[in-house]
């Protein structure tokens, strides 16, 4: 009760001291395939051996997923290894078919994640990442002050489609799953900003432009 209090509070002051911008997405998230079986089958299809998953939480996800070798890296429960995605990234040597990102849901953090994961990916593998379409304002506020929490991933997401050496969408499924291959940009993003400093609203009117986005059926002629 005290917890619901505090987000109670901090909306308050989010009201007066926030972006004023309450448009949504009307987004139905059980009309789309989950993230386990998006993963599941694009290791299936391309027989992908080695998987690594950053946050891993209570194993949701990471204890459903089929694989030959699986890494999981968690600062506080779940996976295989029990440090933070700094830490693991600086002590790692392993190249990994598949890397799925749902570790802190800050656009800071994700966009080190998205880096680091580019240098440990294999060539023809592909990065996922977890939360990168928030339907409302509240989803993805810094820090959280709602019941699910995208965080500003998707700041991560526009970010990284203005590298020139890294391909990136975000699959309309399962809150917005972001789906980065280590290739040259098929669709660049031409943006020069403080991504930081991006806005909910500049979010909510450029949302194709800025997201790349692809159905969850046309997943197959992006690989």
């Amino acid at each position: 009760m005290k917890q619901k209090y505090k987000f109670f509070f901090k909306r308050f002051l989010y009201y007066f001291y926030g972006e004023k911008f309450f448009k949504r997405f009307n987004y139905d998230w059980s009309k789309y395939p989950s993230r386990i079986q998006i993963i599941q089958s694009i290791i299936d299809k391309k027989n992908f051996k080695h998987y690594l998953e950053i946050g891993c939480d209570r194993d949701v996800n990471f204890s459903n997923i089929k694989a030959e070798k699986k890494v999981g890296v968690d600062p506080i429960r779940g996976g295989t290894l029990r440090m933070t995605s700094d830490d693991f990234f600086k002590q790692n040597n392993d190249k990994f078919d598949l890397i799925f990102l749902d570790g802190l849901h800050t656009y800071e953090q994700t966009i080190k994640d998205i880096d680091h994961s580019l240098k440990f990916l294999n060539n023809d593998g592909v990065i996922i990442i977890h939360d990168c379409l928030p339907k409302k304002i509240w989803n993805q506020i810094v820090p959280r002050i709602y019941g699910h929490w995208n965080g500003d991933v998707w700041k991560a997401i526009v970010h990284s489609r203005t590298y020139t050496n890294a391909d990136t969408y975000t699959c309309v499924a399962d809150h917005g799953l972001g789906v980065i291959f280590k290739r040259k940009n098929r669709n660049q993003l031409d943006l020069k900003v403080n991504f930081k400093n991006l806005k909910f609203s500049e979010y909510y009117y450029n949302h194709e432009k800025f997201m790349n986005l692809i159905a969850y059926k046309n997943l197959d002629s992006i690989f």
